[in-house]
């Protein structure tokens, strides 16, 4: 049952950082590595958007990463994503990031909100209701963690001080407010200038905010290192279950006909003809969803999407893609790698090998180093050879848990 305005609650997941510790490189910030049968940030929106007191659900994300965005949320439950709002594009700092989530959250007119860094996959439905409850009589809400460990002060490389501990406590997320008393506080820091917050509870205290303390989760964790993800991995593994290796393989063939240009694993190539196809004939990524759909068991791109289908003419081959990697996920398997080889005489590939692989990556949701693009010929023989079409095959390895499959 739908609750009144007044009393909704939403929650807002801040997306739109970099994460160049976490090892990311020139691929997908760290929110989109995946850390089992889902991203970062996908498991950070699946935690509030199925839990029973939070009524809508919008990201915060960088331009430029809709596709990783579109690909993280493919992995959720229909019942999931049905809680999300529309993407929100973040600007140069978190508290940038927070304020353009909040002004396009106004149409809602929440009575309160949960402000939630998609680092943080690990939140419980204890901690959300926690922060939740002690709303009722602060306008703000932080869950905190005391510092058990002694504090040092450090002067270049040398101690300087012991740091009294007393009192002293780690904030995490989410926190909450009442909507229109953050929403207020970030619009008077911005028109003063103030953009050196480091989060929203300081945002709130400069602006007079009343904020509670409520006991916070010691595994509430945030990914920050490359060290932290790899340790979020092991986690979401122990708690998924123990996996086991599946592979599959993917084979596809489409000839030439009339055109200008191709399209290979995304990638439009200048050619003297084209490929003919009902979608747009993309044979990489045909084979890679075949290979994906192969190792889950789950049928072939024909089954899924018939070319006697009109309205798949044309199609974007990406759409494909991303319903095949909801196939894996709803499976309860993980990608962990997938090799593309292209077989053809024309268009040369290695030229356009790197954006290949970046583009795979993205549209799977892994980091590039998870991607192989190769490219040979037939030394003349066969179809290929003859220059009549362009074939792929592909190889897929998924970690599947050991609970799910046959």
């Amino acid at each position: 049952m739908a609750r009144d305005r007044e009393d909704m609650t939403a929650a807002l997941i801040v997306a739109a950082g970099r994460g160049t510790r976490a090892g990311a490189g020139g691929g997908p910030a760290k929110q989109y590595a995946r850390i089992g049968a889902r991203t970062v940030v996908g498991e950070a929106l699946a935690a509030f958007a199925r839990h029973p007191r939070i009524d809508a659900v919008a990201a915060v994300i960088a331009s430029g990463d809709e596709v990783h965005y579109r690909c993280a949320i493919d992995d959720l439950a229909e019942t999931e994503r049905a809680r999300l709002t529309g993407p929100v594009t973040g600007g140069a700092t978190r508290q940038i990031s927070v304020a353009n989530g909040l002004e396009a959250i106004t149409g809602l007119a929440p009575a309160r909100v949960l402000i939630h860094d998609a680092a943080r996959p690990f939140v419980t439905r204890d901690l959300i209701d926690r922060v939740i409850d002690a709303l009722g009589a602060c306008d703000g809400a932080v869950p905190v963690v005391a510092v058990t460990d002694t504090l040092k002060r450090i002067d270049g490389a040398r101690v300087g001080e012991t740091v009294a501990r007393a009192g002293i406590a780690a904030a995490q997320t989410p926190q909450g407010f009442g909507f229109a008393a953050i929403l207020d506080a970030h619009r008077r820091a911005a028109a003063q200038g103030r953009s050196d917050f480091t989060d929203d509870a300081a945002v709130g205290e400069w602006a007079g905010v009343g904020i509670a303390a409520v006991e916070g989760d010691p595994g509430n964790v945030k990914i920050t290192t490359a060290a932290d993800l790899a340790r979020a991995r092991e986690r979401a593994g122990a708690r998924n279950g123990a996996a086991r290796t599946r592979v599959g393989m993917g084979f596809d063939v489409h000839a030439f006909g009339p055109g200008d240009g191709v399209r290979l694993c995304g990638i439009a190539i200048a050619h003297d003809r084209g490929l003919k196809g009902h979608s747009d004939a993309d044979v990489a990524l045909h084979a890679v969803c075949d290979a994906l759909y192969g190792a889950v068991g789950a049928g072939d791109i024909g089954h899924h999407f018939p070319p006697v289908e009109a309205r798949w003419k044309g199609a974007d081959s990406a759409l494909f893609v991303g319903h095949a990697r909801a196939e894996v996920a709803a499976a309860g398997a993980t990608i962990v790698h997938v090799d593309v080889t292209i077989i053809c005489e024309r268009p040369k590939v290695g030229p356009h090998r790197a954006a290949m692989v970046e583009r795979l990556a993205a549209l799977l949701g892994v980091g590039a180093g998870s991607v192989s693009v190769k490219a040979t010929t037939t030394e003349g023989l066969g179809f290929a050879g003859r220059g009549e079409g362009i074939a792929a095959q592909a190889v897929a390895t998924v970690a599947m848990r050991e609970d799910r499959g046959p």
